[in-house]
């Protein structure tokens, strides 16, 4: 499905390259850029300097006052900054073009945000773990063991004034109250209060004008005002997939455990990896990933080219043989050192692995 969505992207490129000239195309050929300290250096870019930017845009998403809650289920949260400069919209349009683009897939939303995207908010059933507010997930607790009607009143006391801002207050009179109460509270706190910056009141229909532009991330001011999440989400036709797909995208946009092992990272060094596995699981394993590839997982498209492992040996004129490991992300290449105890291998994989974060040199 992402192979056919990434051929359909590079034939949207083409054509949007002749509304915009060859300056708008994405990763291009080659060119400099600068690392995060600003210093430029020479690239020739096939496809790792992006996965990179890709990878740590999509790191900085789950941490963003956009989002909420347990961390690998997370919902939209509720900010008027963000609202107001669009970012919700940028947001769900990082998330399709790193699907697209050979990034990771975005893995941190609620299965109730995912199903909102699939079937729409008004067939949602979020659940009380939805709820990111501690506080107020206490509360609702307490309401929800009241074994009698006493215990109900007295439990929503401290709710009054939310209740009425969230439109739930009103006349209690028996104990199986409390159930639509609760359910009235989870709806509007996980899906009402946040319905401004999951979509337009007013959505498009499925193909028009506007959509199109959608296709290919083009809008004037006009559209551009109001873009809410979803909307970012149907750059390059990337919702209308998963809703059409619902299953294949489930395990890319919500959380599950890692598929990154060993065996994945089939090579010489299989110790190395094996240890790494051993000590840190698959947090390491995404780390050396990053350090060779710019990805810290399999991106859902693949990569091209494919990775490659080359050994360094020492050039006619050099004085020591480097003991260090070298990536060019660019090509997916991992050029490893030649050492002739394992521990020495280790202690400059390590070393290397912790001091090349970013953009600088590998």
């Amino acid at each position: 499905m992402l192979s056919v969505m990434s051929q359909q992207c590079e034939q949207q490129r083409t054509e949007h390259t002749a509304l915009w000239g060859p300056s708008a195309q994405c990763g291009g050929a080659g060119g400099a850029v600068s690392d995060d300290m600003g210093v430029p250096e020479e690239a020739v870019d096939l496809g790792g300097p992006r996965r990179e930017f890709l990878r740590l845009l999509i790191e900085a998403l789950p941490l963003s006052p956009m989002f909420e809650g347990e961390e690998g289920k997370m919902n939209l949260a509720l900010d008027s900054a963000a609202m107001r400069e669009d970012r919700y919209f940028i947001a769900g349009r990082a998330i399709a073009v790193s699907l697209v683009h050979g990034g990771p897939p975005a893995g941190f939303l609620s299965p109730t945000l995912f199903s909102c995207l699939v079937d729409g908010p008004d067939l949602a059933k979020p659940v009380l773990e939805d709820v990111a507010d501690s506080d107020l997930r206490e509360k609702i607790k307490r309401v929800k063991e009241c074994k009698s009607f006493e215990d109900l009143i007295v439990a929503t006391e401290p709710l009054q004034e939310y209740l009425a801002n969230a439109g739930c207050l009103r006349p209690l009179r028996r104990l199986e109250d409390k159930d639509l109460l609760i359910h009235d509270i989870i709806m509007f706190q996980v899906m009402h209060r946040v319905r401004g910056p999951f979509e337009r009141y007013t959505m498009p229909p499925k193909v028009t004008a506007s959509h199109e532009k959608c296709r290919f991330g083009i809008y004037t001011f006009d559209d551009v005002n109001n873009l809410k999440f979803q909307d970012g989400l149907r750059t390059l036709e990337v919702l209308d997939k998963i809703q059409d797909h619902p299953e294949s995208f489930r395990t890319l946009l919500c959380w599950s455990p890692s598929v990154l092992t060993a065996d994945l990272l089939d090579s010489f060094w299989r110790d190395y990896l094996a240890d790494a596995e051993d000590q840190d699981g698959t947090q390491k394993l995404g780390t050396i990933f990053a350090f060779a590839t710019g990805a810290n997982t399999v991106p859902p498209i693949g990569f091209s080219p494919q990775p490659s492992i080359e050994f360094l040996h020492q050039e006619p004129d050099a004085q020591t043989m480097s003991k260090l490991p070298i990536a060019n992300t660019c090509i997916n290449c991992l050029k490893l050192p030649l050492h002739t105890s394992y521990k020495d291998f280790q202690e400059n994989m390590d070393f290397a692995l912790g001091n090349t974060h970013g953009f600088g040199i590998a």
